[in-house]
């Protein structure tokens, strides 16, 4: 059922459009720059980031006349039930964040994903409206409209996609841009952003034949997009612009830094592994081993970062992981931090893998109901019963005598209220089933994938493959 925004909500969150289009149909910060100038002189946008930002929108804009309105009174029913963070930002930030903990002796701390998540979100919003633009030939229900629309600005990504916005936006830390509201039940944003969106999408398929037209009337729909998301989840640090954090460590000593987004992120993220040094590593039995694969029209920002996979035996990422997280003597204990191998500190292994129960004995199915369950990884991935959904973090291993992996640690992003204080046990058995992707350095990677990599000769998967869906 599509939504109508009320005229005071529209009248809400106006931007005015005062700067020019970008000629490369990425998202300008000058662009960024003047929105913000048109918002901060709007008294009612104003208003709206002071009451949006910690509010559910569901509830903070519902008409109290509707409400009234609306009784639960029916004259026929039928009974009918339903039912209910951005999973890679967190994993990528768990692997920045250890090496910041360590140099600066903090004992605990915390990157900000919601500055990720919101350009990210703005970033996505441009790249779909782009994509519209650019296939506004193609009927409104061609597979490949109708798949683009779909999820068109998933909170899910890919390792690329964090590159992206590392080296385009820096990072800050949590307490300089904090959760609100919305970065954790991004649903009614989402929502309402994708309205806005699909209704902007059909207006510039009708202006594709002038591309000026349609940059100006993306833009135009990129400030309203831009004023939502600044009302519920707060302005974004610029990237180029100084902020001041203020931190104690261990001991209780204050620290002091002052530099811009991309400045924190040149001095604390980039050392010892910089982060557009690292690629990933897929397991997708389907398609040839040794070879490089991206996804057709997947991406965040547009003329960014192409989203990479080198394809490999299972075994090469079990390697992989072990040479990243281990350190000899072989030991029979997990170990969170690994002391360094070479005098430098290791980082987690960001992965991607399936949602579930990390144990493929733990339910005794085919022995209770008498059924074998036969489908192989490359099964479930043609017939849509698995997919890379989810991205976590490697922190630990559990090697056997001979040094083979039995189990690992991971660390999730539900909090430390879930698993054992927010981790998790991982066997071995899952792992070769249901993990897809792991993220390592190039350092540390097999010379020949790494070779593969750099060569760039790509095999393009279709837009709707699995190995496309976001974590």
């Amino acid at each position: 059922m599509g939504t109508s925004l009320p005229s005071e909500l529209v009248s809400f969150l106006q931007v005015a459009v005062v700067s020019p289009v970008s000629d490369d149909g990425a998202l300008s910060l000058s662009n960024v720059s003047s929105w913000e100038a048109s918002a901060a002189r709007n008294p009612k946008a104003q208003l709206a980031r002071t009451i949006l930002s910690h509010s559910d929108i569901r509830t903070a804009l519902t008409s109290r006349a509707a409400k009234v309105a609306d009784q639960h009174v029916f004259n026929h029913v039928v009974d009918f039930k339903t039912g209910p963070r951005p999973l890679w930002l967190f994993a990528t930030t768990n692997v920045a964040r250890y090496a910041i903990m360590k140099k600066l002796k903090l004992k605990d701390f915390q990157l900000s994903q919601s500055y990720l998540f919101f350009w990210d979100k703005l970033n996505k919003s441009n790249y779909y409206l782009e994509l519209m633009i650019q296939h506004a030939d193609l009927p409104v229900d061609d597979r490949l409209v109708n798949h683009l629309s779909g999820d068109l600005i998933s909170d899910g990504g890919q390792w690329d996609m964090a590159v992206n916005l590392l080296e385009n936006y820096g990072f800050v830390p949590q307490s300089v841009y904090p959760e609100s509201t919305h970065s954790s039940l991004s649903a009614p944003l989402n929502a309402l952003l994708k309205t806005k969106l699909r209704e902007h999408a059909l207006i510039l398929r009708n202006l594709s034949s002038s591309l000026t037209e349609a940059g100006v009337s993306r833009d135009t729909a990129l400030a309203a997009i831009y004023n939502i998301m600044t009302a519920t989840l707060g302005v974004p640090p610029h990237p180029k612009k100084k902020f001041v954090w203020e931190y104690l460590d261990a001991d209780g000593k204050a620290g002091r830094w002052e530099g811009s987004p991309l400045e924190y992120y040149a001095e604390f993220g980039t050392k010892p592994f910089n982060p557009s040094e690292s690629f990933s590593l897929i397991n997708d039995p389907r398609n040839d081993y040794s070879k490089l694969y991206t996804v057709d029209k997947l991406g965040n920002i547009w003329g960014g970062r192409p989203i990479l996979y080198v394809n490999t035996e299972i075994e090469n990422m079990k390697n992989t992981v072990i040479k990243v997280t281990f350190v000899p003597p072989i030991t029979t204990f997990f170990h969170s931090h690994s002391p360094p191998l070479d005098g430098q500190s290791r980082p987690p292994v960001f992965f991607g893998c399936d949602v579930g129960i990390m144990d493929t004995a733990l339910f005794e199915y085919e022995t209770a109901f008498d059924i074998s369950l036969g489908l192989t990884k490359a099964d479930r991935l043609r017939i849509n019963e698995s997919a890379m959904t989810h991205a976590m973090v490697i922190s630990g291993v559990h090697l056997d005598a001979s040094g083979k992996p039995i189990r690992y640690k991971v660390e999730n992003s539900w909090g430390e209220t879930a698993g054992q204080e927010g981790y998790f046990v991982m066997t071995d058995r899952w792992f070769e089933e249901f993990v897809y992707q792991i993220v390592v350095p190039k350092s540390m990677a097999p010379k020949g994938l790494v070779e593969v990599y750099e060569k760039g000769d790509k095999v393009v998967l279709p837009p709707w493959d699995p190995m496309g869906t976001l974590a």
